[in-house]
């Protein structure tokens, strides 16, 4: 049985950073790429950043791309994103996800397993 289980979320003002990771467990953590997408109230699911199996390759949505950084440590069956600069428009819920392949995806559609999602709340 698959699991993501997701943790590092919370309150922070703006300006400030905070790193969420994602535990996997069930699945052969190194050959998956991981994801990381984002849900605001009344809003779609949306991209945030990808990685690929081996951490060599990465992509990140235009608004977070040169605040955010995504991240995987294969020996812990973990990934992370590090978020800095936060920004009130970043409120969210933050979910980890897995695709059934190696390689990056940044679709929601292309993802399989998906973590419970962690509240991440930016105040100005």
């Amino acid at each position: 049985q698959v699991q993501l289980v997701e943790s590092g979320g919370g309150w922070v003002q703006t300006g400030g950073s905070l790193r969420l990771s994602c535990a996997a467990s069930g699945l052969t953590f190194s050959t998956y790429a991981m994801g990381w997408f984002r849900q605001a109230p009344g809003k779609e699911r949306e991209f945030v950043a990808a990685i690929d199996w081996s951490g060599g390759t990465t992509n990140a949505s235009d608004s977070v791309k040169a605040r955010f950084t995504i991240s995987r440590d294969n020996a812990k069956n973990t990934v992370y994103l590090q978020m800095n600069n936060l920004k009130p428009e970043d409120t969210a819920v933050y979910y980890c996800a897995a695709p059934i392949t190696k390689y990056l995806r940044t679709r929601v559609e292309n993802y399989h397993f998906w973590g419970q999602g962690i509240q991440v709340t930016v105040s100005s």
